[in-house]
């Protein structure tokens, strides 16, 4: 069984970096254009409305990337990936994993319940599924069933957001795993990708980052609103879909909505995110993690990924010098 990273994935990443799977923001364009830039791109599966939509994404972007991969052969071309909700209740699943079994995507991310029908299906044909998980009971849960990997969704990132912090989270997943750990939480440059790699994770799994990227299918105004926002512009709050978020606080009051008198989402509805719903978020009530003061303008993701790769190269060419350092002055 799979627990570590394929030596092929390896060599086909520019960074140890996973554009993470956005509502309403991660579709077949973004996703291939990280691809192509080295970096695993990967969208929710409830973006592809109806079920037909999403069968054409997924053998889209099959087609597109092999094209390219045969067409410049050396170039560093990274696998996608699928998420998926995973819950009992969501109407969509026994269709999903239908299309999983027709076009194997190389990796699937699952999302609010037990990954075990997904774990069987993937590892069938050679594919990994990695299970997003925001504490510990959830992680070790998703351990039992034989997934590869665990993203450990930390305090401060978008989205549904975790209660614990980064460092501490795999501190103490590290004592019962010895598996693939993704890191997610607040990572916006590649100083961030280097502290998840140091912290003990194999991938940073960047979202907020990548909805500025010209690819992404967020307006214009929300990227807008990213740039011109700080982690101070963030709030977590469980009003709009039962499970706690962080939601950016102007587009809560551009929607006529106060944050101090927002009540609780009494009811998770899986199907929310099937679009059955016309609830504001995340349509018009927008998410973001508390890296988002990292972001200062609009770029392609081709330009994010190659900012992000000389961050993380100067980062990484400055701890090699302090562990230069401390290692003369403790061999003398």
């Amino acid at each position: 069984m799979q627990k570590t990273i394929p030596e092929n994935w390896w060599n086909q990443l520019r960074l140890p970096v996973i554009s993470a799977p956005m509502f309403l923001v991660s579709g077949p364009e973004l996703v291939k254009n990280c691809c192509l830039n080295g970096v695993i791109g990967s969208f929710p599966a409830p973006n592809a409305r109806p079920i037909e939509i999403l069968d054409q994404w997924m053998g889209q972007l099959n087609e597109e990337l092999e094209q390219a991969r045969a067409a410049e052969p050396d170039r560093k071309i990274a696998p996608w990936a699928m998420n998926m909700v995973v819950h009992s209740t969501y109407s969509r699943l026994q269709d999903e994993l239908a299309l999983i079994k027709k076009h194997k995507p190389q990796l699937v991310i699952t999302s609010l319940g037990s990954p075990k029908h997904v774990v069987d299906i993937v590892h069938e044909y050679g594919g990994l599924v990695f299970s997003d998980v925001s504490d510990l009971k959830f992680a070790r849960k998703a351990a039992e069933t034989g997934v590869d990997g665990l993203i450990l969704v930390a305090s401060g990132a978008g989205g549904h957001a975790g209660q614990i912090n980064s460092f501490a989270f795999v501190d103490m997943v590290r004592t019962f795993w010895d598996g693939i750990i993704v890191l997610a939480g607040a990572i916006s440059t590649g100083k961030g990708i280097l502290a998840a790699q140091a912290a003990g994770a194999d991938l940073a799994y960047m979202g907020t980052r990548f909805i500025v990227a010209t690819e992404s299918m967020a307006n214009d105004e929300y990227r807008e609103m990213l740039v011109n926002s700080s982690q101070e512009d963030i709030f977590l709050t469980d009003a709009f879909s039962g499970v706690r978020a962080n939601m950016l606080i102007p587009s809560i009051q551009k929607a006529g909505l106060d944050p101090a008198q927002l009540a609780k989402k009494e009811k998770v509805d899986f199907d929310d995110m099937a679009g059955k719903s016309d609830a504001k978020a995340w349509r018009d009530i927008w998410s973001a993690g508390h890296g988002v003061g990292a972001i200062d303008k609009i770029e392609s993701a081709a330009e994010i990924i190659h900012r992000l790769e000389g961050e993380y190269q100067e980062a990484l060419r400055k701890v090699n010098q302090t562990a230069a350092k401390v290692s003369r002055l403790t061999v003398k």
